[in-house]
């Protein structure tokens, strides 16, 4: 499979570098260009009457553009660059900032370490980067958990869903997966403003991440040093959370740790009453956000495996 040269040298180059703040500082990140394709668009449509179907032709608009983009520089690449080996490195090149695995890890450990040390405000700040509900009122196991459910969450949404869709269809699929799920974290959300307009972008969303999520989820269940309880809490508990997806590697997580996720939360300060996940288990501490880091890099060190095995020699 010549996609798994790409996204193996994708992978490398995140797992090195990160994106660099240099970079960023230059040119910002393609995510935040296709961010504000969309906040253009969301401000031109989203009012007056029609809004789902205005919803479904924005996010049509920005996927079609955003593969169509992505489908002429390979393309491009594959005419200018007769070298198999070349190409393959620009495209992975090309390929790097829509994988998130150094990012995520640096953004949970930004949670550890405060919160080893005792500074619950500067935790609660560092996990307000990471998750959307209030963390004013968090102790120390709620900052615990949201930490955790995030890595769970976003190893499935920020690396292995854009790895799986590299692999199905090359830089187009892992442009086209990015577009998908930056519309989905912009609007696709339930409140008055994007229920109607964001639907199709979050039907989508559920729709891509079917099959990454549960990838997720067995990884984190391999590499557990219980790999049946994780994959038992999986399976039972799944199905309990509020997203279709989320639940997979996020039961897994908590299976693995014997923690319990998911449960009471405050978003925009109402309370939502959500079921635990794997509710046997104990409240999370800042030692089991270590653990989960250690089982996150282990997972991602199967991952990158697994591609390296899809490799055509």
């Amino acid at each position: 499979m010549t996609t798994a040269w790409i996204m193996l040298v994708a992978i490398g180059l995140d797992a090195l570098l990160s994106w660099p703040s240099r970079i960023y500082v230059r040119i910002g990140h393609p995510v935040t260009w296709l961010g504000a394709l969309i906040t253009a668009l969301e401000r031109r449509l989203n009012h007056g009457g029609l809004r789902r179907a205005k919803g479904v032709v924005m996010m049509l608009i920005v996927v079609t553009l955003a593969t169509l983009v992505a489908s002429a520089v390979q393309v491009g690449i594959a005419h200018f660059v007769s070298n198999s080996a070349q190409s393959y490195l620009l495209l992975g090149v090309v390929a790097w900032p829509f994988i998130a695995t150094r990012s995520m890890y640096d953004h949970v450990r930004a949670v550890l370490v405060p919160l080893k040390s005792g500074d619950i405000a500067a935790a609660r700040f560092a996990v307000s980067m990471i998750v959307g509900r209030d963390p004013s009122a968090l102790d120390d196991a709620g900052v615990s958990r949201a930490a955790i459910e995030s890595l769970a969450e976003n190893t499935s949404d920020g690396i292995v869903a854009p790895v799986f869709w590299g692999l199905v269809a090359g830089l187009p699929g892992i442009v086209a997966y990015k577009a998908i799920n930056t519309l989905d974290s912009m609007i696709g959300h339930r409140s008055e403003r994007y229920e109607a307009f964001g639907w199709a972008s979050a039907r989508i969303d559920d729709l891509v991440n079917l099959v990454p999520a549960r990838i997720t989820g067995m990884l984190f269940a391999v590499v557990s040093p219980s790999p049946l309880r994780s994959m038992r809490a999986m399976f039972r508990d799944a199905r309990h959370h509020r997203s279709p997806n989320a639940g997979w590697p996020e039961a897994a997580m908590a299976g693995a740790l014997n923690i319990r996720l998911s449960g009471p939360r405050v978003y925009d300060g109402q309370l939502s009453q959500e079921r635990w996940v794997n509710g046997g288990g104990q409240d999370p501490r800042a030692d089991d956000i270590a653990r989960g880091l250690r089982l996150y890099l282990r997972a991602m060190g199967l991952m990158t495996v697994l591609v390296a095995c899809l490799v055509e020699v």
